[in-house]
């Protein structure tokens, strides 16, 4: 943990700020009335894609054929 916001900042780090504060222009999440709920059947990136463990590489992209297992599988 670096500490405190401060110290983030003097790293070049900005503030982040929440999807759902947003407005709906800048965020799917954004809009409603106080802390309304997302609105969509999963979480979504700002652009629009689903969000946590979707997959979003192409089902038949060229180099499938070259991994013949997951990096993560035992």
């Amino acid at each position: 943990n670096i500490g405190n916001a401060g110290r983030k900042r003097h790293m070049g780090w900005r503030p982040t700020v929440r999807g759902s504060v947003m407005n709906p222009v800048d965020h799917p999440h954004g809009g409603g009335e106080g802390k309304s709920p997302i609105g969509h059947a999963s979480p979504l990136t700002p652009w629009g894609k689903p969000a946590l463990g979707y997959k979003t590489r192409k089902p038949k992209k060229y180099s499938d054929r070259l991994i013949i297992k997951r990096r993560n599988e035992k």
